[in-house]
């Protein structure tokens, strides 16, 4: 019998959806299934205290979960060190604060409020008074990935044709044209996140599981039995198969 492992993907600050794909979690394969969750539990979205409360407890409770880091989930621990580090990726004119990255929905959610006119030390001193230390911990110790016998999972994907075990955290964390762009079969499955879709899509080589959460979509949960998958729903199972046409 094939052990069924859970994935689910970028949740972004949304608690509601969050707590409504662990009950179809749980209604498939039970209180005790394992679940990978691919990153990106902040930002953009109404509750991501919440969201970190509610992962932290289940890290805590000693629950069967794998947390995977995110691009976003570093820039909100590097802006939590003690100096704040900026990701060097983004363009010059982008910062974690910024809305379009969503630190500063973050950041409210704990109650830490500031304007374009606020000062970036003031700011942090507020954000160090206000988040508990068990969060900025949870989200520095975060895994890069996790893989079993025939699936590889990840928060952004992979640089093709480099060893899975050689793969770099930029890429693990922000890939997309060139992972996207690339038909070839990879050494497993890959399952990831990071650049949303429309809705959980199978490309043959990879499934991309963020399904817009952190711009007010759906969140997606879905099941793997070694590569087959589904996608849950209030009705169970739907198959996720193969695009015909990539």
């Amino acid at each position: 019998m094939v052990h069924p492992i859970y994935a689910i993907g970028d949740i972004h600050g949304q608690l509601t959806e969050l707590h409504r794909v662990l009950s179809l979690i749980e209604a498939d394969g039970g209180p005790d299934a394992q679940i990978v969750f691919l990153g990106d539990y902040t930002d953009r979205g109404p509750d991501s205290r919440g969201v970190l409360d509610l992962l932290v407890q289940g890290k805590e409770a000693g629950r069967n979960w794998i947390f995977l880091k995110g691009n976003h989930d570093r820039m909100f621990y590097w802006f939590m060190q003690d100096y704040p580090q900026h990701e060097a990726y983004l363009p010059v004119e982008l910062y974690w604060l910024h809305q379009r990255l969503g630190g500063d929905t973050t950041l409210a959610s704990y109650g830490v409020e500031f304007t374009a006119h606020s000062r970036q030390i003031e700011v942090h001193e507020q954000a160090h008074q206000a988040i508990p230390e068990t969060h900025v911990q949870f989200l520095k110790d975060a895994d890069l990935s996790y893989q079993t016998n025939s699936l590889f999972f990840a928060h952004a994907g992979i640089r093709p044709g480099v060893a899975l075990e050689d793969q770099d955290e930029e890429d693990l964390l922000w890939i997309r044209k060139e992972f996207h762009q690339d038909p070839r079969s990879h050494p497993k499955l890959i399952v990831h996140g990071h650049t949303p879709v429309d809705k959980a899509t199978h490309y043959g080589n990879r499934i991309n599981l963020d399904s817009g959460a952190g711009y007010g979509n759906s969140l997606t949960a879905a099941v793997f039995e070694g590569n087959n998958c589904w996608v849950l729903g209030h009705e169970g199972r739907a198959p996720l198969l193969p695009q015909q046409d990539r």
